[in-house]
């Protein structure tokens, strides 16, 4: 499939995916959660969640009941949402880049701080 219709497909699950997390969702995990991106296969089978969380619940846990007890629920919305054939099954996976880069902001200020001394 066209790469520029996949992209423009995983835009649109991710705003509405954000919108249903931020506004309408009545589960306290799901507003704890902000979603960061999405991608999907070339068959549209599937879509890749990326999520950070604010809760203290470990990675895999998270991952675990959002899979488990919210994906389904999610693409029902998001079916009713988007204009699609077949709307691609939600795998959600936690997305480590913001604290990783938090990390590497960390460690650059420790070594400006040297410098300045």
């Amino acid at each position: 499939m066209n790469q520029i219709k996949l992209k423009r497909i995983a835009s649109e699950i991710q705003q509405e995916l954000s919108k249903i997390c931020a506004v309408e969702a009545h589960d306290s995990l799901l507003k704890s959660i902000t979603i960061t991106g999405a991608e999907v296969t070339n068959d549209l089978g599937l879509c890749k969640v990326f999520f950070t969380a604010v809760t203290d619940m470990d990675q895999k846990k998270l991952e675990k009941e959002l899979n488990d007890d919210t994906a389904g629920y999610l693409r029902t919305k998001i079916a009713d949402r988007i204009d699609i054939r077949h709307t691609p099954k939600i795998r959600f996976v936690y997305d480590n880049s913001v604290a990783y880069g938090n990390n590497i902001e960390r460690l650059l200020n420790e070594i400006h701080e040297k410098d300045s001394e």
